[in-house]
């Protein structure tokens, strides 16, 4: 039993959300990689609002082991006296022996985890290089609940909050998050590596948060209004993205004029990943995608592959407005923003690339196939309970 009278089995059930008598508002992270044993350590600081009397905190955890748990407000600290992990409600308690002040404090962690091979949360990408030699890179992959694999966090759409993400890593290696670099500096401990700290992005959700090491060169091109765009890929490979990149920027130029809203970060990444679960993914600032969603070779593939390229790009760049700065506020409602950013996608690629008539596979490629599902008796409304 907690102090404010709640028991720790009455906190959080199997479906429930999570409390939010705590919330956050902004993350500090550093996470130190060690590629080479696939482990990771981390500390984290997480700005919290206590809305009311409690002496407990919960967020979203799996697989990570919390070391310490500090509670600061008003220059006094609290060290928690129990940290209970819930694997199958993927969350961690963190009990205080006295009650939180309200208003705003600091939650600071140190924990560690595993960079994994499941290709969710934080994960190991394995690739050759062009001496067929084994090379690791690592990235993340966080929709829709793999960010707590990677750092406890309130790991729900709608519990925004800005992020602040410093990552050590060699210094042979690139290193992309969200946001661009805002300084590095060497790590005193190991002349290998050096620190990187990222510009602070805009408020958004854990599921948007995305960082990557590895090996990575890039071509790169600006917007109409000066945002930095550039596309990675594996070495050697750079040749493949130029119709990507140029694809990129014409999307970002037509989305900002159709939305007559300005793009809200300084860069666009797309990263062409070795391993990678999903087609795309619209981490703000730093798109992901499989090799054959972003590369294209003129001399080896077919146009309708260079059509599901563009479409695609065109796709996971309409997110950066309808589902990134507008966000559902839970995952029962991600069918609206899939729904939308496919349709953008066939009326952004067929006004920038005409010479494709792509909006006219819209009927066949979506509009035939709902109709056809629908017609199931098996069929179910579009919103379902999550």
């Amino acid at each position: 039993m907690t102090k404010n009278g709640d028991s720790i089995e009455s906190i959080i059930t199997d479906s429930s959300r999570l409390p939010t008598k705590v919330v956050p508002i902004h993350y500090s992270i550093t996470i130190k990689p060690e590629i080479e044993n696939f482990t990771f350590s981390a500390n984290e600081s997480i700005q919290v609002n206590v809305r009311e009397a409690t002496n407990w905190i919960v967020l979203n955890s799996l697989d990570i082991e919390i070391k310490e748990a500090v509670f600061v407000s008003n220059n006094q600290e609290q060290i928690a006296t129990k940290i209970d992990i819930n694997k199958k409600n993927e969350i961690a308690i963190i009990t205080f022996e006295n009650e939180l002040p309200l208003g705003n404090g600091n939650l600071n962690l140190c924990f560690t985890g595993e960079i994994n091979d499941l290709m969710k949360g934080f994960y190991r990408s394995k690739y050759k290089n062009e001496n067929g030699e084994i090379r690791y890179g690592c990235t993340t992959q966080f929709e829709s609940t793999y960010a707590r694999r990677a750092f406890p966090c309130w790991d729900e759409p709608a519990h925004k909050a800005t992020f602040e993400i410093t990552l050590i890593a060699p210094k042979d290696r690139v290193v992309l998050s969200n946001m661009p670099i805002e300084k590095e500096t060497d790590y005193e401990h190991d002349k290998n590596k050096r620190v990187v700290k990222f510009q602070k992005s805009p408020i958004m959700s854990t599921y948007l948060v995305a960082y990557i090491i590895g090996e990575y060169e890039f071509i790169h091109s600006k917007s109409k209004n000066g945002t930095d765009i550039k596309v990675y890929t594996l070495p050697n490979k750079t040749d493949q993205v130029k119709f990507s990149l140029d694809v990129a920027v014409k999307s970002l130029d037509f989305y900002e004029e159709y939305f007559k809203i300005p793009y809200p970060l300084p860069k666009l990444d797309l990263i062409a990943i070795p391993d990678f679960e999903a087609g795309a993914m619209e981490n703000y600032g730093l798109l992901t995608y499989r090799e054959t969603c972003l590369l294209y070779d003129p001399s080896n593939t077919s146009i309708s592959v260079k059509r599901y390229v563009a479409v695609v790009i065109a796709h996971e760049i309409a997110h950066q407005w309808f589902g990134n700065l507008v966000t559902m506020e839970w995952w029962t409602h991600l069918w609206l923003n899939e729904g939308f950013a496919r349709f953008m996608q066939y009326l952004t690629a067929d006004a920038i690339l005409p010479e494709f008539k792509i909006w006219e596979r819209f009927i066949t490629d979506s509009y035939q196939i709902a109709l056809e599902l629908d017609a199931y008796e098996s069929s179910h409304p579009i919103e379902a309970s999550i």
